[in-house]
């Protein structure tokens, strides 16, 4: 018979934790999305002029996240900065987003044909106009695509927060696991929360693709 020494107040602890996991998966992604589209539509439109800017964001690209995260949390200390460790979780975390959409937005804005904006231009549009009415719709759905991969990589990429103090869910499993030395079952369990939460976020995301096609 199986039995386990697993309780209910166990569950809610990981619960929580999953919480702390979508909060940073939130406010990670507003961050890189708002400054991902800043910094694509700079590369894509002034390709030369933001050359400095794409070789500091090639730094967070390749530069390991848990050695952002150390570091980061490190300089913190050092400067004496009253930063909570959630805040350098978001930081950290929003900025890998950002330099990971950036190349997703500028990719986007590229897929968008010469010839059609060529041809607004043309209907009399402004280049402003030009880029918010033309642009910017046809890029999104290119980009909208690999954006939901982002989200989904940087829910997963949340449980590295742990090594700077964060209890989200990998570290309130591994918590209950030393205590109950189950650790099979315990993740077990982490991964179905895991899985369901980005299920949710994927199937979210295929819903607003098919309005997109049914629209068009």
């Amino acid at each position: 018979m199986f039995s386990t020494s697993l309780t209910a107040t166990d569950l809610v602890y990981m619960l929580d934790g999953a919480w702390v996991t979508l909060q940073l998966t939130f406010w990670a992604i507003l961050l890189g999305s708002f400054g991902g589209l800043l910094c694509g539509l700079l590369r894509a439109l002034a390709p030369r002029a933001s050359l400095p800017l794409a070789w500091v964001l090639d730094v967070f690209r390749s530069v390991p996240l848990l050695i952002q995260f150390v570091l980061l949390n490190s300089f913190k200390s050092i400067a004496g900065l009253d930063i909570s460790a959630f805040s350098v979780g978001c930081i950290v975390l929003g900025v890998y987003a950002a330099a990971y959409f950036t190349e997703i937005v500028r990719s986007g804005v590229l897929a968008v044909s010469p010839s059609v904006r060529r041809a607004s231009r043309s209907l009399g549009l402004s280049y402003w106009q030009d880029l918010r009415y033309i642009v910017l719709p046809m890029a999104t759905r290119v980009a909208f695509p690999g954006w939901l991969n982002l989200v989904l990589g940087v829910m997963k990429d949340t449980a590295l927060v742990m090594w700077i103090g964060i209890v989200e869910l990998l570290r309130a499993s591994q918590t209950i696991v030393t205590r109950i030395q189950e650790p099979l079952l315990v993740l077990c369990i982490a991964g179905l929360i895991y899985y369901v939460m980005s299920l949710v976020v994927a199937r979210l995301g295929a819903r607003l693709e098919r309005r997109w096609q049914e629209n068009d």
